[in-house]
Parts: structure tokens; sequence; C-alpha cells
């Protein structure tokens, strides 16, 4: 049987998909707020934003800087979905 990538079910709010890139900065402090706000209940829909934030900013080096808490986020991620297999 084949397996498949699971897809990533989360909320992301929509002026994010809508009102364009924001300007680097805002995208990385929007960034670095999730990963400080995020819960256990939250993190899908967190990592999903995160992910459009990080696609949103325009250069290698902007993204770099971003790494650390996108980093935080998916280790956060595994370690909940983890605590809920036991």
């Amino acid at each position: 049987m084949k397996q498949t990538a699971k897809a990533v079910s989360g909320f992301v709010p929509l002026t994010t998909l809508t009102q364009g890139s924001p300007d680097p900065a805002t995208a990385f402090e929007q960034i670095r707020t999730l990963y400080f706000n995020t819960t256990k209940r939250t993190i899908d829909a967190d990592l999903a934003h995160a992910i459009e934030l990080l696609k949103s900013l325009p250069s290698e080096d902007a993204r770099e800087k971003a790494t650390v808490y996108m980093d935080g986020l998916a280790q956060m991620r595994r370690d909940w979905a983890r605590g809920n297999q036991t």
C-alpha cells in the first residue's frame, strides 16, 4: 500500500493569503510571535501560518533569520504529537 505525505491541516488567516506579502520585518515578527504564543491546541494552525509567512520573505538571508523559530515550532509539533501517541 502506497503511503502519501500527510497534508498540513491548519488555519491560515485569510489576510495572510489575500493582502500580499507583508514587509520582511513584519513577517519575521509575526513568526516570532507565533513561536512564543503557540500551544498544543494551536500548533498545527500556527505552523501552517508561519510557513506561509516564511514563503513571503524575499531573501535567503531573511528566511535564514527565521529558521530558529521555524525549527522550534516544528520541534514543538513533534513533541506534542509524540505525547498524543502514548
